[in-house]
């Protein structure tokens, strides 16, 4: 009944936060009129939102290997859901990179639009290079870009396979790729276990509310962010190597959920 409670005043203070992150980032949406200081001041309001959300959902980030503050490099690592960006938002400002279906989701939509993303095409791959082309031009003005390269949120169980062909826009671009490892390393001041799974993760055909239900039933929750050394590319590298490089250096350091947990 207290977890309830407590869980309920807790979505109250989301919903305000959300709202007001809303408000303000569409007062910056539509008053500057630069698209990139636009979507700089958007990245820095969705950092700053993100530590206030942090404090909502009882999070504590642990950062290991912190990044200099001013590099400029994508960032690649594994996704279970909305908390790896939530912990993520409150290290860097950086430019997430998500799917024009989730573009399209009402709420979740603006939230993304509001925060500076940069879009693809999980369904019509045939316009891949075209998102290649954009993402490059992202990176060359400078942004930091978080591209999750699993494609979508995994079970927690395995990082899963990660695809090649957006990865290789550090190398066009002359920045190095930056793997980090997301953990989460607490639950509620105990070990992690099992049956926390679906209160941790998003995925699969679990909504947005009641992901956002169980995470914020939990008391407290400590999360880990490490970064990795950087992997410089060049465009004549072969995908394939890259990225399974890159697979094997966050799986190393990934611990996944298993049920003997």
């Amino acid at each position: 009944m207290y977890r309830n409670v407590r869980a309920f005043f807790r979505l109250l203070l989301f919903v305000f936060v959300i709202s007001k992150y809303v408000i303000e980032g569409l007062f910056f949406y539509f008053t500057t009129r630069d698209p990139d200081r636009r979507r700089g001041k958007l990245t820095v309001h969705a950092h700053r939102t993100g530590i206030k959300l942090a404090k909502i959902f009882g999070v504590e980030v642990i950062c290991k290997n912190p990044i200099p503050h001013h590099e400029k490099s994508l960032l690649i690592g594994n996704h279970v859901g909305f908390i790896d960006i939530l912990c993520l938002e409150t290290i860097v400002p950086a430019v997430f990179i998500t799917s024009r279906e989730m573009r399209n989701t009402p709420g979740l939509g603006l939230i993304c639009e509001v925060a500076g993303c940069t879009y693809v095409d999980r369904v019509n791959r045939m316009k891949i290079h075209d998102e290649l082309k954009d993402l490059i031009t992202v990176l060359k003005k400078g942004f930091r870009v978080v591209l999750y390269a699993e494609s979508t949120a995994s079970n927690g169980e395995k990082v899963l396979p990660f695809k090649k062909t957006l990865m290789m826009a550090a190398g066009l671009a002359d920045v190095p790729i930056r793997p980090f490892v997301f953990n989460f390393r607490s639950v509620d001041g105990g070990p992690v276990k099992f049956k926390h799974r679906d209160s941790l993760c998003w995925y699969g055909d679990i909504g947005f509310l009641t992901s956002i239900w169980r995470s914020l039933q939990l008391e407290t929750l400590v999360c880990e962010l490490e970064f990795l050394p950087l992997v410089y590319t060049k465009p004549e590298d072969d995908r394939s190597e890259i990225a399974a490089k890159l697979h094997a250096m966050v799986s190393e350091k990934y611990v996944p959920f298993k049920e003997s947990m």
